[in-house]
């Protein structure tokens, strides 16, 4: 018998499959949503943690669906769509809070913005707000109760910041993203897929024979854990 393991059509059934598994975990999400959305304050319902838990478990799930179909699309080869276009910082942050306002009020979450909302970058708007929103859903794992995106430019290149007031990245995870930013493929690491995703995405913007990069550190002015996107 043939061997058909590495067969295109494997490939596009696989990618199929996973694009109606990414459908299916959306319904269920944005079922939580509304869940959680129509308990009121004071009054939530007895089991509004386990939902709450469950909604971040769903957005980690969709997350990872949606990096592994744009990662199966092969990022940076010609023919994937990638869009770098003039965005409005403020039109981009005020998405990224929306996709997360109702996970992190759930939580009892605070989500500090600081940006300048006139400000203008040149970037693919969809799959930098893929990177942030993955990032913010990570910092739910680590935060107390504080989360932080903070957005600056200096010396041409754009700081996309996502840091939180917890106990920090821990040195395996620190040690990941090093390892992703030099070209280690970290994908059997639990949080390797996110990383991996991200530093392709950062790679994909450049500039004056500049790429992007992403970052792991802890500190920041939270002290917790930090990512960081930098775009040129």
């Amino acid at each position: 018998m043939d061997d058909q393991t590495g067969s295109p059509e494997l490939f596009l059934f696989l990618a199929s499959t996973v694009h109606d598994m990414k459908n299916s975990i959306s319904v269920l999400s944005g079922t939580l949503e509304n869940l959680l959305v129509q308990a009121q304050p004071g009054q939530e319902p007895q089991g509004y943690p386990q939902m709450a838990h469950m909604l971040y478990q769903t957005r980690r799930l969709n997350d990872n669906l949606m990096q592994l179909l744009a990662l199966y699309k092969d990022l940076g080869k010609p023919d994937y769509p990638f869009d770098p276009r003039p965005v409005q910082l403020g039109e981009l942050v005020q998405q990224v809070a929306d996709q997360g306002r109702v996970l992190l009020q759930s939580k009892q979450i605070t989500l500090d913005l600081e940006y300048d909302p006139e400000a203008i970058g040149t970037f693919d708007e969809d799959l930098v707000i893929g990177v942030l929103a993955h990032a913010i859903n990570n910092a739910v794992r680590y935060t107390r109760d504080r989360i932080r995106l903070a957005i600056t430019e200096s010396d041409g290149w754009l700081e996309f910041r996502v840091e939180d007031n917890g106990m920090g990245f821990p040195p395996s995870m620190l040690e990941a993203g090093a390892a992703v930013g030099k070209g280690v493929n970290f994908l059997t690491n639990s949080s390797g897929l996110g990383l991996f995703f991200s530093s392709e995405v950062a790679r994909m913007h450049r500039h004056r024979q500049r790429n992007g990069s992403i970052a792991l550190e802890n500190g920041g002015l939270l002290g917790g854990g930090c990512f960081i996107l930098r775009l040129p």
